[in-house]
Parts: C-alpha cells; sequence; structure tokens
C-alpha cells in the first residue's frame, strides 16, 4: 500500500489537533522555521508550550550553557537544547497536565549558507518525547548538510524537514524505515542530505542503529554514513574534520589474514609517513552498498555479521554507494580532512587504471584521476604474488602502454606508495575461499583468519558457520 505524503501544513495541523501532544519548539543559528509552520497552520495553542528562537551566540550560551568544544552546531549542544527544554516541560507542566500530556521537546543548531556562500550549510536537529503518559521519554538525532545555494531556501527546508521529524515521531516510531523515507516528505535530496540518525529510549530499543544507518543510504538519502568501533554512529563531519584518514575498502565477509595484515602494514606506514597523532587519526574499513546487496537484496543478519567481527577488532566502519573511487574522494574533500590516504591491495589498482570505467567522463581516466588524487590523497598499494610466487608491486606491475608514463608520473611524484614489510604467505588467502570452507565443513578455514575472528564465527554461528 502506497504512503500518502502529507503537506507540511497537513502534518502541522494534524499534530495542533492531536490534544495529548504538547512540547516546546527551540531554534538557534539559521533554523528559524519549525515554529513558524505550526503558528501557520493553526491551533497552535494546544501544541506549543513555549517557542524560543536564540539567535546571538552570547545570549545561546546564558540560555544552555557553552560547550567545552567552543562549537554551537554540534550534537553535544542540541543534547544541552533538548535536555533543558524538556526538563522544564516536566518541572513546570507535569503536575498538571502529564496523565494526558505526551512531552515533546524538538531542537535544531543550525549553519546556513553564509551571505559570500564560503561555508557549507549543516546542522543539528532532535526531539526529545513520550510516547507513553507519565513514562521515561526517547530521542531521536539526525544530522543533516543543506545543499541548496540560497540562506532563504535553506531556511524553508529546515522548516519542512523539522515538521516531517516531529510527525515521524508520534506517527511512525514503530516503523523505522517509514519514519527515515517521512523525512524526506516534500522534500530532495538536491535540497537537504541526512547523514546520521540515532534512535534511542525505552520504546526504540528494538531499533539497531547500524541497521537505520545503512537504510539512509540505501534511500538515496546520503551517500556514506559511519560508526565508531564501538557501533556508535556519528555524523561524517564529526568523525572527519582535521583527521587525517586511512580508508581500507573490503568486503570484509569475513576479514582474512591477509585483510588483517592488509590493515596492519599500512597502519604502520600510515604513522610513519603522517605523522601520528591517536585523537586525529581514523582508519575507517569501507564497504559499498553495491558489496551489502551482491546477490540483489540486502540481508541484515549478514551486514551486521560483519560489522560486528571489524568492530570488535576495534575498526571503524564506513558505508558508502560509490562505486568508483573518484567519486568517494570527492565526498570525503567535503569534510575539512587534513591527510587523506586510501589503501588498495594490487589488482584493485589495476582496475582503477582501467579506461573503461571513466567513458561517462568527458575527460576520461585523465578527469578521474585530477578528482581521485586530491592535494591531500595518496594511495597505498598492497602487493600481490604471481602463481610462481613472485611479487608484484609498483616496481615490476605491467601497466596497459598509454597510461605508462602516467603512471611513472604519479609514482614519482610520490602519490603512491608500496605498502612495505608484507606476509607473503598470507597473499594467497581470499575471503571467497574462507566462505566456501566454512560452507564445506573443512576446518582449515580457521589457518586462514585472526584467531578472534574465527572464534567470533564459531561462537555467534556466523556466515551459515555450523559444528
Amino acid at each position: 500500500m502506497t504512503r500518502e505524503i502529507l503537506s507540511q501544513k497537513t502534518k502541522a495541523l494534524n499534530i495542533n489537533l492531536n490534544k495529548s501532544i504538547y512540547g516546546t519548539i527551540a531554534e538557534i543559528g539559521g533554523g528559524q522555521e519549525v515554529a513558524r509552520a505550526f503558528f501557520q497552520a493553526g491551533g497552535a495553542s494546544g501544541t506549543i508550550a513555549k517557542s524560543i528562537s536564540a539567535y546571538d551566540k552570547i545570549f545561546s550560551d546564558a540560555i544552555y550553557n557553552k560547550n567545552k568544544s567552543g562549537r554551537y552546531v554540534s550534537e553535544a549542544r542540541l543534547d544541552k537544547m533538548l535536555s533543558k527544554e524538556y526538563n522544564e516541560l516536566i518541572k513546570y507542566l507535569a503536575d498538571k497536565r502529564a496523565d494526558s500530556t505526551k512531552f515533546f521537546a524538538f531542537a535544531n543548531t543550525v549553519e546556513t549558507i553564509n551571505f559570500k556562500k564560503t561555508n557549507q550549510g549543516q546542522g543539528w536537529i532532535g526531539v526529545r518525547f513520550q510516547l507513553t503518559h507519565n513514562e521515561k521519554p526517547n530521542d531521536v538525532v539526525i544530522h543533516v548538510r543543506l545543499m541548496e545555494n540560497d540562506n532563504l531556501l535553506q531556511q524553508y527546508t529546515l522548516g519542512i524537514l523539522g515538521i516531517n521529524l516531529i510527525y515521524a515521531c508520534f506517527y511512525y516510531w514503530n516503523k523505522p524505515n517509514i519514519f527515515l523515507q517521512s523525512l524526506m516528505d516534500n522534500l530532495s535530496r538536491e535540497r537537504v542530505e541526512i547523514n546520521m540518525a540515532r534512535m534511542s529510549g525505552p520504546e526504540l530499543k528494538y531499533v539497531d542503529n547500524r541497521l537505520l544507518s545503512v537504510q539512509l543510504v540505501k534511500n538515496g538519502m546520503t551517500s556514506v554514513v559511519m560508526f565508531d568501533r564501538k557501533g556508535i554512529v556519528h555524523s561524517p563531519s564529526d568523525m572527519l574534520y582535521k583527521k587525517n584518514v586511512l580508508v581500507f575498502r573490503g568486503s570484509f565477509r569475513p576479514i582474512t589474514y591477509v585483510g588483517f595484515d592488509m590493515l596492519k602494514t599500512s597502519f604502520a606506514l600510515f604513522k610513519k609517513e603522517v605523522g601520528y597523532d591517536k585523537p586525529n587519526t581514523v582508519v575507517l574499513c569501507e564497504i559499498t552498498l553495491n558489496n551489502l546487496m551482491d546477490e540483489g537484496d540486502f540481508d541484515e543478519r549478514d551486514f551486521l555479521d560483519r560489522v560486528d567481527i571489524l568492530t570488535g577488532m576495534g575498526q571503524n566502519v564506513m558505508i558508502s554507494d560509490y562505486r568508483e573511487f573518484y567519486k568517494l574522494i570527492d565526498y570525503l574533500s567535503n569534510f575539512n580532512i587534513q591527510k587523506l590516504r586510501l589503501l588498495l591491495g594490487l589488482p584493485t589498482l589495476l582496475k582503477v587504471m582501467d579506461e573503461k570505467f571513466y567513458i561517462n567522463l568527458k575527460g576520461g581516466i585523465i578527469e578521474a584521476f585530477g578528482r581521485l588524487f586530491a592535494q591531500n590523497l595518496k594511495i597505498y598499494v598492497y602487493p600481490s604474488c604471481t602463481d610462481k610466487d613472485v611479487i608484484i608491486n609498483l616496481s615490476n606491475i605491467q601497466v596497459p602502454e598509454n597510461i605508462k608514463f602516467f603512471f611513472k608520473y604519479l609514482q614519482e611524484c610520490g602519490k603512491m606508495l608500496d605498502v612495505p614489510n608484507i606476509k607473503k604467505p598470507w597473499l594467497y588467502i581470499t575471503s571467497h575461499q574462507v566462505l566456501e570452507k566454512i560452507k564445506n565443513k573443512d576446518s582449515d578455514w580457521e589457518t586462514m583468519v585472526p584467531k578472534y575472528v574465527s572464534k567470533f564465527i564459531k561462537n555467534k554461528k556466523l556466515f551459515s558457520y555450523k559444528d
């Protein structure tokens, strides 16, 4: 059954006419439109206990206290806003109407595009809300990038998105994917990108935020989502801002000894080459949506199996819908990364060098590589081995004749580096071999993956493992 797409005014009016929903709207920075939408719809006195708009930073600090980071557009500031506004509702109104009211506090802290158009519009939006009278509240928090090139248009977009979010919290809370899809009602990806969503609370415990993140990519609401080594979802800007970043794309189904060695040896090179500063260093294991949907359908269990292993090994995970590496680098260039390194196996590098993948670009492979090799990017190349036991690396790789000089130029400029100190005996291992051996109950697979991985697979019965 097709879901009806309601207008912003209809959603606001429906909420206004629902006598059990009552709360506060707090907006600081560029987002000042959500309260206005409720008032324009009519009947807002039945919904809005208080609306507050704090544009000046000094007033904002006075109301919500200054963050340690000093950042006004941040999740920490949003959380302070939600806590203060919701606690005030309970303090002043609980005795009078708690038995008949589901309280909510909506907040946003947003940076819209400036007059000179030198910044990226983005912000944090959240709702703290009750689904049951007199019960503890739930939280939904999202991070957005505003894509329009006009301040006023971005404000209109924020107004629609805010109403969509509040409406979804009360009417779609038990249908996570419909919840997400409804956030884009009367909007488009050209106007806004939602690159982080997190749900929590007593009635939202059933939601796995990692699956929620993948749905953002699958629904076309963003191209990249990230979560840390603890499985906690973060916005890309928080994960990447002013960091040194190493990206390793793979299927990780499961990660083998060769994958483990790729991470270990490339990270050693990374630390040596860029200078190691732990708080400012991020390693990301990237899985593409195409890889997750290899057989046409998204297998939630298979996805979580892979992520559980990676995060169990202390790795951060990134999901993207970028097949082409140059598009991934284009995206990552939005986040003020200090130094960016891309880890590729040699067979993958050869595919990247294949001109047929760039026929849709006017400049062909030259354009693609101009975008790929951004000023702060280098490629780390992990070698392979021939059937005759010969190591193949950048010094002896055979590349197509028409790009030979281009390839040599990239090497001489230091844009491509061999990963040293690799484990030669592991070069023959593939994830496909491991999966086949697990399927056929061949215990030899345990010699092909790290001990932690084999133990995890056996204990959790992952990848169809059977005793």
